[in-house]
């Protein structure tokens, strides 16, 4: 699994945690893809890593997560996708067809169905396809009637695109694909090894409509935690969540004497004071929204608090932020962890560094 990343769009938040350890509607990212992996008969996976390695280490000390053993594998220096899979892959000794996934993208794929596809056809390497209406954001494959890889072209502009099918992420190996890639150099798997495979053969892609998401943008993170608040994915949003009569997610009631809407969630522990309103947010254990705040389309992490009078809309507040009375955080702004917004600030689609003030 390649998590090594620095997570630059998800910035402030991402300076002190790796964007796979951020929560999805109270849950680690990260925990979400290992469990999808399990529910598909992955028992082990391998975890490439590179930026913030600790806060893995530290999170799954027992090395394992979500009922998947773990096991980390630390690049010396960035070695970019191709370079991080042959150096993970050589760590952890692997030597037989393997699955390698991005951290940072949730699916529902059936990931049996694409190593038996992968194995049909004989394949060195097969890629999982996603339709999107804008290709230009991604690497987009175009393939035969038998779904060999015909072009890669990575991140072409809408009108050169000639398909609008991408790579999503997810890829199955034989082993005789670490020998493409130099031990310790530094290698694109997407503008160098892909379109080295395809031009001999040796590629193959199979396109899936199954859910997908890359969380790598603020709006794709609040996208995310919003697709299962609104069961656009099978399940409660997170373990012990449950529905009340309002359509709402709540974990271990929290104290709620204001009005919630939209299928929010929240957290165990947290607050909503009198005449303040939550829609279709999560609001994380033990934070706190004050008597007549409003907060809509948002995102607020544990511990944060949000003062009376103050609104937040279509944004990301981070774990024990704290906004002052009367505060407005409008579309699209993010506030780090720790973040304190003195009493009527406005924060009009920024980004506010965290107590380090890094930026």
């Amino acid at each position: 699994m390649l998590v090594g990343g620095e997570g630059t769009r998800l910035r402030p938040l991402t300076y002190s945690v790796p964007k796979q350890m951020l929560p999805i509607a109270e849950r680690p990212m990260i925990e979400r893809v290992v469990e999808h992996l399990g529910r598909h008969g992955v028992d082990e996976a391998v975890l490439s890593l590179q930026y913030l390695p600790g806060a893995f280490k530290d999170a799954y000390p027992d090395g394992v997560a979500a009922g998947v053993r773990l096991t980390y594998v630390v690049e010396p220096e960035p070695l970019d996708t191709a370079g991080a899979v042959r150096y993970a892959a050589g760590e952890a000794g692997i030597d037989d067809t393997f699955v390698v996934v991005n951290g940072d993208v949730l699916t529902d794929l059936d990931v049996g169905a694409l190593v038996e596809f992968h194995r049909s056809r004989g394949a060195e390497g097969t890629i999982r396809l996603y339709p999107v209406e804008d290709p230009s954001r991604f690497g987009v494959v175009s393939t035969d009637d038998e779904g060999r890889v015909l072009a890669f072209v990575e991140k072409p502009s809408i009108e050169e695109a000639p398909t609008n099918l991408i790579n999503a992420g997810t890829y199955v190996f034989e082993p005789s694909f670490l020998a493409r890639v130099p031990l310790g150099k530094r290698v694109s798997i997407e503008r160098v090894t892909f379109p080295e495979m395809a031009a001999e053969g040796r590629l193959f892609a199979m396109a899936d409509p199954a859910y997908w998401l890359d969380t790598g943008t603020p709006a794709a993170y609040l996208q995310a935690n919003f697709d299962l608040l609104e069961s656009r994915r099978p399940g409660p949003p997170c373990p012990g969540a449950t529905r009340g009569t309002d359509g709402c997610w709540r974990l271990d009631a929290p104290a709620v004497d204001g009005e919630l809407t939209g299928s929010s969630l929240v957290g165990a522990g947290a607050t909503v004071r009198r005449r303040a309103v939550v829609s279709r947010s999560v609001l994380g254990a033990a934070a706190s929204v004050g008597e007549g705040a409003r907060l809509f389309d948002s995102v607020v992490m544990p511990g944060a608090r949000i003062g009376p009078g103050a609104s937040v809309e279509g944004s990301i507040i981070g774990a024990g932020a704290v906004l002052g009375a009367a505060c407005r955080v409008q579309p699209g702004s993010v506030i780090g962890f720790g973040v304190e917004l003195e009493a009527g600030r406005i924060v009009a689609g920024a980004k506010v560094p965290d107590e380090a003030g890094r930026r």
